[in-house]
C-alpha cells in the first residue's frame, strides 16, 4: 500500500505515518490538544528535563550573587554540570543501546552499528568523533551562553521573577521553552542547509546518517554558535533561573534521545519513546523535515515528509520543480 511508512535503509519502520499534533488540527479537539500538551509533548523526556532543571539550578549551579563577575570557577562549574548531565543521558543511552546492546536491533532505524573504521570521522570512529564535538565544542558554547545569561541576571540588567509571585507565568515559560527551542532550531537548521553554509559547517553533523545518542549536538563550532543563540531572548525577557537551565538542557541534552537511532527504548520491561522518526527521515534524505513536530513549520513551508512513499514522491517532485525554477 502506497501509504505504508517507508525507510529503504532502516530495519525498523513505524506503523503509521507522521501526522500533525492534535494541537494544530482542525476542527479543534480540546481534550486531544490537552493530552498532547501534557503527555504527547512532554512524556517522558520533557518531564525528565524539567526535573533535572530544578536539580540543576538548586543543587548544581552557583548562587546568582557569585556570578556578578566572570570568573573561571563558577563558569567551570556550569560546564561540568552540563557535561555531566549530557554524559548521564547520552552516555546512558549509548551504554544500553550500543555497548550492552540491551535490546539488540529492536526498534533500530538503521541496520548497521556506528562506524568504527571510517575516515570521515575523527580517529576513524563515529562515536569518538561525536563525543568530541559534543563535549569540546557543544557543551563549551552552550555553557558560555548560559554563563553570559546568568551574568546579566546577577548584575540586575534583568530581574528574575520568583515562582511564588508569578506561578502562572512560570508554568507558561516551562512550555514556552519547548516551543521556542523548536522554532529556533528550525530557523537555524534551515539556514544551515543553504549550500555555502552546508558545505563548510553543517556537513559535519550530516556525516551521521546512522545516528546515535552522541550525534545530537555533534556539530561544527560555528553551528554551535548559532544553535545555542537560543539564549539571547532571555537577555531581555525576565525568566526564573530554572527556565534558563531547562532551555540549556532541552537544547544540549534533548537531541540525545531524538538521535538515539532507536524509536523505542526498552527498560525494566517497559517501552519508552526515544528516537524521533520525523528527524530520522531528515538524516536520511537531508532536504525536508528541518524542524520538529512540536512547532510544525515544515508543514507551513512545504517541507513536511510524513514517512510515506506518497509523501516521499511529493517531496522529490517539489525538489525537482525548485531546481527547474532555479535554472
Amino acid at each position: 500500500m502506497s501509504s505504508t511508512p517507508h525507510n529503504p535503509t532502516g530495519e525498523y519502520q513505524p506503523e503509521s505515518v507522521i501526522g500533525l499534533p492534535a494541537l494544530y488540527r482542525w476542527p479543534p479537539r480540546p481534550m486531544a490538544a490537552l493530552n498532547y500538551l501534557f503527555y504527547g509533548m512532554l512524556f517522558p523526556w520533557g518531564y525528565l528535563y524539567i526535573g533535572l532543571a530544578f536539580v540543576g539550578w538548586y543543587l548544581l549551579t552557583p548562587e546568582l550573587a557569585s556570578m556578578r563577575q566572570f570568573q573561571a570557577g563558577w563558569i567551570a562549574q556550569i560546564w561540568l554540570r552540563n557535561a555531566a548531565l549530557l554524559i548521564l543521558v547520552a552516555g546512558g543511552l549509548h551504554w544500553w543501546l550500543y555497548m550492552r546492546r540491551g535490546q539488540q536491533r529492536r526498534y533500530k532505524y538503521h541496520d548497521q552499528w556506528p562506524a568504527s573504521d571510517n575516515r570521515i570521522f575523527l580517529w576513524g570512529n563515529q562515536v569518538r568523533d561525536n563525543v568530541f564535538w559534543s563535549l569540546a565544542s557543544g557543551v563549551t558554547v552552550c555553557s558560555a551562553y548560559e554563563a553570559i545569561t546568568f551574568w546579566i541576571y546577577a548584575n540586575g540588567f534583568v530581574t528574575p521573577p520568583t515562582i511564588a509571585d508569578y506561578p502562572v507565568y512560570f508554568v507558561i515559560c516551562l512550555w514556552a521553552v519547548f516551543f521556542w527551542g523548536t522554532v529556533h532550531f528550525y530557523c537555524v537548521h534551515r539556514f544551515m542547509h543553504w549550500q555555502p553554509v552546508y558545505r563548510v559547517v553543517h556537513e559535519l553533523h550530516h556525516r551521521n546518517v546512522n545516528t546515535g545518542p552522541w550525534t545530537g549536538i555533534s556539530m561544527h563550532p560555528l553551528e554551535h554558535l548559532l544553535y545555542f543563540s537560543v539564549f539571547i531572548p532571555l537577555w531581555f525577557l525576565p525568566v526564573h533561573p530554572v527556565i534558563i537551565v531547562l532551555l540549556s538542557l532541552y537544547m544540549s541534552v534533548g537531541p540525545a534521545p531524538s538521535h538515539s537511532g532507536f524509536n523505542f527504548v526498552e527498560i525494566w520491561g517497559r517501552r519508552f519513546i526515544a528516537g524521533d522518526w520525523y528527524h530520522q527521515l531528515h538524516h536520511q534524505y537531508f532536504n525536508f523535515n528541518y524542524g520538529n513536530t512540536t512547532a510544525p513549520l515544515d508543514k507551513l513551508f512545504g517541507s513536511w515528509h510524513d514517512g510515506s512513499r506518497d509523501s516521499l514522491r511529493a517531496q522529490k517532485e517539489r525538489k525537482r520543480r525548485r531546481r527547474r525554477t532555479a535554472v
